[in-house]
């Protein structure tokens, strides 16, 4: 999968979207210190343990680089930012039950929005699993000839 990039100096607003997560009982909030195990279980079980490797990379900087979507005290989905290169977004997933729902919106944008109150004015997404929402949510493109990118292959 290519990498893409995202202009963060023409991301596209998302704050309506928050407003009505919010009214369905969601909350998009960056994690804290003490919630880092359990984040940490989640993504590795909802997801993989590649993912679960770098959302623990995301908790040891300051602040921490994992924003989370919560309801009902229960995690829903994550949004980690240069937790494996500098300026990069991702791994970023939303629970199988509850996608479509504008939960991976909210959290991209989040994290994006980190990266450009940094100073950044681009965003890498790394290995972007699904292009399609990145460029509908964020305006990402293509980056041509970033497969296999940064990444060594991975040990088993």
């Amino acid at each position: 999968m290519a990498d893409m990039i995202v202009h963060l100096y023409a991301l596209p607003s998302l704050h309506s979207s928050s407003a009505d997560l919010h009214s369905r009982g969601f909350t998009v909030r960056r994690a804290m210190a003490y919630e880092r195990e359990a984040v940490v279980e989640w993504v590795h079980t909802t997801f993989n343990r590649f993912w679960a490797s770098e959302c623990a990379t995301a908790f040891g900087r300051q602040p921490i680089g994992c924003y989370i979507a919560v309801q009902e005290k229960a995690i829903k989905g994550f949004c980690c930012v240069e937790s494996t290169f500098r300026n990069f977004a991702g791994p970023i997933g939303v629970d199988r039950e509850v996608r479509g729902q504008g939960l991976g919106g909210a959290l991209l944008n989040a994290g994006l929005e980190e990266l450009r109150q940094m100073g950044y004015a681009y965003a890498i997404i790394g290995d972007a699993g699904e292009p399609s929402f990145f460029a509908k949510t964020a305006g990402a493109a293509v980056i041509d000839g970033s497969t296999p990118g940064p990444y060594p292959p991975r040990l088993r």
